[in-house]
């Protein structure tokens, strides 16, 4: 692993670029979450955009796309593979986190998706579990987005910010850090929700005043 990372801050900006891309969205697309992380390729990218190797704001573009896309790519499997990917080797052994994920999202529904974004397995099965679950793709798609813009800026910038530190941000990332990025989205996703409930009261009471 550290001989991959140490690699992947040796090379041109073009291949740093299609790297951070194809492991972010291979992760939900592919299950390769399982093997890598996707956030530590978010956190890597950043790394390299601190060395002035690549764009910053090209690079948190490119890991938000990919992780929206591959989310995208990940609710396809799910809606048309169905039961048999649930059933899939690779899964068989984590039946039990499978289980509570399927039950987070039949509890949650939409926020579970933007709500998994920051967890590494919810991350990279819950795409499929909300395609199996024939969640209708215009909601998955606003939750998705959302946790895909949160979840790839904050990961990305942390990679900037940390620079050489990488190391000893990669160890910390999943745990103590994803707890404090998922909080902070959780705090502004409660914010969103009083908000709107809010503007449809107001809504409903002006209405009533016009009737």
């Amino acid at each position: 692993m550290t001989d991959f990372i140490d690699g992947l801050l040796n090379v041109s900006p073009i291949v740093a670029y299609i790297a951070v891309f194809c492991l972010v969205f291979a992760e939900d697309a592919l299950f390769v979450g399982f093997v890598i992380p996707g956030e530590t390729a978010a956190v890597l990218g950043g790394v390299v955009a601190s060395r002035g190797e690549v764009q910053l704001g090209t690079m948190m573009a490119l890991v938000v796309g990919a992780a929206i896309i591959g989310d995208s790519a990940g609710y396809e499997v799910g809606k048309h593979l169905g039961s048999r990917i649930l059933d899939a080797k690779a899964l068989r052994r984590h039946a039990g986190r499978l289980e509570n994920a399927q039950d987070f999202l039949r509890r949650k529904g939409g926020s579970a998706v933007f709500l998994g974004r920051f967890t590494a397995f919810f991350r990279a099965v819950m795409p499929a579990l909300a395609g199996t679950s024939r969640m209708p793709y215009g909601r998955f798609l606003a939750w998705n987005a959302a946790g895909g813009i949160v979840w790839g800026i904050g990961f990305v910038l942390l990679g900037f910010l940390a620079g050489n530190s990488y190391e000893a941000v990669a160890q910390a990332v999943g745990r103590d850090l994803a707890v404090v990025i998922a909080a902070v989205a959780v705090a502004a996703l409660i914010v969103w929700h009083v908000r709107s409930r809010r503007r449809r009261q107001r809504r409903r009471a002006a209405n009533q005043r016009q009737v």
